[in-house]
């Protein structure tokens, strides 16, 4: 079976009643967590996404927090938290909180992972988030460019300080 387009569907639920419409939503919300995951943020967050980043930031601080030593177990438990920091992230659609949300991830990489280690996999995990970050800053206006940057640059200079195998010069703006 073809899934209609999204016009078609479009035309279809604005000819449909107020009810009908809260019954199909309801329907959606039941059947995939997912959905109803973002029609909580839909209808109660996102007059203020900045504070839903914050909310995200708290429920995922956990996973930070009982993070394992061995870079194996650690590299599992890092890139659970990235889906759901990209699940988020998604909800919201602003490449603002997108980065407020992977800033974050990488100061408490730096923090709680272990940076001594060789093990490629977890070393990859920040430099792909670093490239990420660089890439939307350049989608923000100047003057959050800018706030943002001197935290990009700070998260750089720890990173140097912390990982021997970290090269800031690949990063720099």
């Amino acid at each position: 079976m073809k899934p209609e387009r999204l016009s078609d569907i479009k035309k279809e639920l604005i000819s449909l009643s107020n009810e009908q419409l809260i019954e199909i939503s309801l329907k959606l919300a039941k059947y995939k967590k997912e959905n109803k995951e973002l029609l909580s943020y839909l209808l109660y967050e996102a007059a203020n996404p900045l504070q839903y980043a914050d909310s995200v930031k708290a429920s995922l601080l956990e996973g930070f927090q009982t993070l394992k030593r061995h870079h194996y177990y650690s590299t599992k438990e890092l890139r659970k938290i990235l889906r759901l920091l990209a699940k988020h992230a998604k909800y919201t659609g602003l490449p603002q909180v997108e980065l407020e949300l992977l800033l974050w991830f990488c100061k408490n990489y730096l923090h709680y992972a272990d940076t001594r280690s060789n093990h490629k996999p977890l070393q990859m995990i920040l430099v792909r988030q670093l490239e990420k970050a660089k890439k939307l800053l350049g989608k923000l206006h100047e003057d959050l460019q800018f706030d943002y940057a001197e935290e990009y640059n700070a998260i750089l200079e720890e990173a140097e300080q912390n990982a021997r195998w970290f090269n800031k010069k690949a990063f720099e703006l």
